[in-house]
């Protein structure tokens, strides 16, 4: 979406600040501005009976009447399809803090700026609108009973989209993730935290585990016949774990694609608790022996990391978006990543960082020495069609450029 088409909200109690923010909007090609002075007059344009919808809202904090995190809060809960910046003067770490909480109650968070905005930043952020409905994590709000979804299982509605990751070194692409998506028939593209919860909560993960699977082996095939020798990574819930068959089941599965399991990754999720830690470290020793690499995935979100990481042989650690997103500019976060890549080299496994959204990023991350990045700097995850033009075009001389 062109910035001349953009509904903009600015939420903010200083009447100067507005009007320095209105004409920074206007420079970029923003035809369309609203103004509130606190949160409840931000609700009042939102909820107007014949007002155009909001695109994205430039949201401060420190407000009277309702502030910032009241004003995100009912934005959560009224499923208001809004994209979000933050602004404030307030220290960076508060600012992270309450990012992490926008997201917690399902906002599209397109990140923050520190007051005084700059125009540099504010027209990076806007670009990123386009877009975020639905390939970000959580940003769908849809709902779907466990009968429709097992039923779209059944009637082989879920495809992969693959994600570039490249090496951070020489630039080139040395592989890709596997995110699965419902392609429903009335709705489209449907993001995974719509199906997957409900399935792994009803032990109903491996039925759709197995389709992705088969269809990413089979797309990789058809990517080393093209010349792309690539690494694809799926994601293997811990809930699947507890069947000592399944290692063996994934390995009859590669092979018959044609496919060298040394050439299949397995994040390891842990959005599903791992309730019988015997079988699954057997399933994991056995895909391991079996030639498959193992990763931690979205590492730091999960209770028992540190457990995780002395207990499987893994050769990859992935840092979590949730770290890496404008960690640059954040001293705490700057501390994590860092220290998570600096543990990953001491294991002697690759470090990977996901969600890199900005070349700010990517040069930290690369002066920190992370191994490989991932994200909408290189590639928003892509059908198996638009990845293979995507692999024709990529020039690993741009990616710092």
């Amino acid at each position: 979406m062109k910035a001349s088409a953009l509904n903009v909200l600015i939420v903010e109690d200083d009447e100067f600040q507005r009007r320095i923010t209105a004409r920074i909007l206007e420079s970029i090609g923003v035809a369309s501005v609203h103004q509130a002075g606190n949160g409840k007059e931000a609700l009042d344009i939102i909820r107007g009976a014949n007002a155009r919808p909001i695109d994205v809202a430039l949201c401060d904090l420190n407000m009277p009447e309702m502030d910032g995190m009241e004003f995100l809060r009912h934005l959560g809960e009224g499923k208001h399809i809004i994209s979000v910046i933050l602004t404030s003067a307030l220290d960076g770490k508060l600012l992270s803090s309450v990012a992490r909480m926008a997201t917690l109650y399902g906002i599209k968070l397109l990140g923050t700026i520190e007051k005084p905005v700059q125009l540099s930043n504010l027209e990076v952020l806007i670009a990123k609108h386009d877009g975020s409905t639905l390939e970000r994590g959580g940003g769908d709000d849809r709902r779907f009973s466990l009968e429709e979804i097992l039923q779209a299982v059944e009637g082989d509605q879920f495809e992969p989209y693959f994600q570039a990751k490249v090496d951070l070194r020489s630039g080139r692409l040395v592989g890709a993730e596997a995110l699965a998506r419902w392609l429903h028939p009335q709705h489209g593209v449907i993001s995974p935290g719509v199906f997957i919860p409900p399935l792994e909560e009803t032990r109903n993960i491996d039925q759709l585990t197995f389709r992705i699977l088969e269809k990413t082996a089979a797309a990789c095939r058809t990517f080393h016949e093209q010349g792309h020798i690539l690494a694809i990574s799926v994601n293997l819930s811990l809930a699947s774990l507890d069947d000592t068959s399944l290692a063996d089941r994934i390995t009859a599965l590669v092979r018959a694609s044609g496919i060298d399991p040394q050439h299949l990754v397995l994040e390891i999720t842990e959005s599903a608790a791992m309730t019988n830690v015997a079988p699954a470290l057997e399933n994991l020793a056995r895909l391991c022996m079996n030639g498959f690499s193992l990763s931690i995935d979205d590492y730091g979100t999960g209770a028992s990391n540190l457990q995780q990481l002395t207990r499987i042989a893994f050769s990859e650690l992935k840092i979590d978006q949730s770290f890496v997103k404008d960690f640059s500019e954040n001293q705490a976060l700057m501390v994590v990543v860092r220290s998570s890549i600096d543990m990953a080299h001491k294991l002697n496994v690759k470090s990977v960082a996901e969600g890199v959204e900005t070349r700010r990023d990517c040069e930290a991350l690369k002066a920190a020495g992370c191994d490989t990045i991932q994200g909408y700097y290189i590639s928003k995850p892509l059908d198996r069609q638009a990845f293979s033009e995507f692999m024709k075009t990529y020039r690993p001389d741009l990616l710092l450029a």
